[in-house]
């Protein structure tokens, strides 16, 4: 499965979620989407299960590297 990568580490807190439902977008079918954060996406997951069809909440990971390093995968049907 392709996946593209996002750091969004040095991303405002504001400027996150549209930088990662437009990358999410831009993704085909089968592809995912790679998140690297500083904090645990949770809210992330709940708000993409809710708001994105196409967002396979099933194949969803999330991996803490570091105390503050987390490694995403978003996964889009």
């Amino acid at each position: 499965m392709a996946a593209t990568t996002l750091d969004l580490r040095d991303v405002p807190p504001p400027e996150r979620h549209p930088k990662i439902h437009d990358a999410f977008a831009s993704l085909d079918s089968g592809e995912s989407l790679e998140l690297v954060n500083d904090h645990d996406p949770k809210p992330l997951f709940y708000e993409m299960q809710a708001e994105v069809e196409s967002f396979d909440a099933d194949g969803y990971e999330v991996e803490r590297r570091g105390p503050t390093e987390f490694v995403a995968t978003l996964p889009k049907r």
